[in-house]
Formats: structure tokens, sequence, C-alpha cells
């Protein structure tokens, strides 16, 4: 997730500089868009990541976490 929101960040960054140098409105008016589109994917990407961070358990974050997996798995004995 969090090399989505980077990769979002990026191609915004990518977009912004290409709409300071670029004169012509027919390219910016795309440039434009497709800007807004990143902003709003990075949003999206950013509350799916709080989402996901609410489901785990937060002692152990980053290592492998079968609380998550529980949720998945049925265990009969």
């Amino acid at each position: 997730m969090t090399e989505d929101l980077s990769a979002e960040q990026k191609a915004r960054t990518t977009y912004d500089n290409l709409l300071r140098v670029i004169t012509d409105p027919d390219v910016k008016a795309p440039l434009r868009f497709l800007r807004a589109r990143e902003i709003v994917h990075f949003q999206r990407f950013g509350e799916a990541l709080e989402q996901l961070k609410d489901s785990l358990d937060r002692k152990n974050y980053y290592y492998f976490n079968p609380e998550f997996d529980k949720q998945f798995m049925k265990t009969e004995i």
C-alpha cells in the first residue's frame, strides 16, 4: 500500500512539473485531469491503508501478523 501511495505522489509531481513548462491549453487540460485523478487515488489508498492498519495487531504491524489471517481460516479439531 505504501508503494502505491508513493507511486501516486510521483505521478502527481510529474504532472505538476509538466504543467509548469507546458503552455498549450489543449495539453494542459488532460494533464490537470490526470493530476486530480492521482490526488484522489492517493487519498483512497491512504484510507485503505488506515482500514488495514485498524484490522491488524498494532504490536506486530511490520512482521508476520497471524491476527490478520484468523478471519479467513477456520480451525476444526
